[in-house]
């Protein structure tokens, strides 16, 4: 668990620090251009999942992450076992998902600020959620993978 523990640390502590400089630095709703017409910091507060989703569903997304954090440590023997590139997967999504947990329990919702004008508001929480996410659906699809293959040359 030690992975798991100290990788979701970083991610937590990067997440709410770079949040926390967010909110130092500008007003809720204002936008500082970084690259014209790509990419600014646009500080807003998501009341919601991503995408906007769940708007004002604050306990039902606080019940869903303690759940999971719940889980993890129920399941933490059998997570160890994992390969480390899993382990790793779920320390980010982990990590996302206690950042954002953080900001619901203080705000009610979610800081976000990085805008790149096609795609929502997001947060380095949530970066590491979908990356996280990501590496666990890749490990599993390889190890289906290797699994089917193994079968069929037997």
């Amino acid at each position: 668990m030690g992975l798991i523990c100290w990788t979701a640390l970083v991610v937590l502590i990067l997440d709410q620090g770079t949040k926390m400089l967010i909110q130092k630095s500008l007003e809720q709703f204002q936008t500082v251009p970084v690259i014209p017409g790509i990419f600014s910091f646009h500080y807003i507060v998501n009341y919601g999942a991503a995408f906007g989703i769940l708007r004002h569903q604050t306990a039902l997304l606080v019940g869903l992450t303690l759940l999971v954090l719940v889980a993890t440590v129920r399941y933490r023997k059998e997570i160890a076992r994992q390969p480390k590139f899993l382990r790793w997967g779920l320390a980010l999504g982990l990590g996302g998902a206690l950042g954002n947990l953080l900001d619901r329990l203080r705000l009610g919702g979610v800081v976000d600020f990085l805008d790149f004008h096609f795609w929502p508001v997001f947060n380095l929480a949530d970066v590491a959620i979908v990356v996280g996410v990501g590496i666990i659906v890749m490990v599993t699809l390889r190890r289906e993978w290797q699994e089917k293959r193994k079968r069929g040359m037997e």
